[in-house]
């Protein structure tokens, strides 16, 4: 089955809402983007990326009526043992910034000199008749000793790729490689299979 013709993204998150929009919107272009975030909060109780994505789809389903997608992403640094992980967001309290969350990243890893990491996101796609769709897009790097670049958010001015860092990545080509829009990208794929894994949206 093709892509849904109405789709809603499944985030509050501004930041993450004009990415998932701008990857969408180039991969998809067919579809109606439903960005009204009407749904109410979503605690994010799994213990996994794909738990939490799923939560959230399903939440802004019962809310809308509609297929909804919604992603969790995850910062994995290895010397930390896989932290912050499913904490990313929260890694510094419950109220903190990006800022906040970058600053104890570093200061957790230190002077390590392992600083070998990987952004993971896992989207799910929800429909109200259908059987839920997960997928995953991973990017590795490595985390800098100081944060570096204008652009981006989160932990993007700490996480470095082939000598930049996303912060210092255009937005256009941060977009096109970014574990976000592999997720997406591997969602598009899915959808337009033949196979009939994306029947019932």
């Amino acid at each position: 089955m093709s892509v849904p013709e109405r789709l809603v993204i499944g985030t509050k998150n501004p930041d993450k809402l004009a990415e998932m929009l701008a990857v969408i919107s180039r991969a998809a272009p067919g579809i109606e983007i439903v960005g009204d975030a009407t749904w109410p909060d979503v605690d994010e109780t799994g213990e996994t990326l794909e738990e939490n994505a799923l939560l959230k789809a399903r939440a802004v389903v019962s809310a809308t009526g509609r297929a909804a997608v919604a992603d969790d992403t995850g910062l994995e640094v290895d010397a930390l043992d896989g932290a912050p992980g499913i904490y990313s967001a929260r890694f510094a309290g419950p109220d903190a910034t990006y800022a906040d969350n970058r600053d104890r990243l570093l200061e957790r890893l230190g002077d390590r000199d392992d600083r070998a990491a990987r952004f993971r996101t896992v989207i799910a796609l929800v429909g109200p008749a259908a059987d839920p769709v997960t997928v995953e897009g991973v990017l590795e790097g490595r985390i800098t000793r100081a944060p570096r670049g204008d652009g981006g958010f989160g932990y993007d001015p700490v996480f470095e790729v082939d000598g930049r860092t996303l912060a210092e990545i255009p937005t256009d080509e941060k977009n096109r490689i970014s574990h976000r829009a592999r997720a997406l990208q591997a969602l598009v794929a899915v959808l337009t299979e033949p196979d009939g894994r994306s029947g019932g949206f």
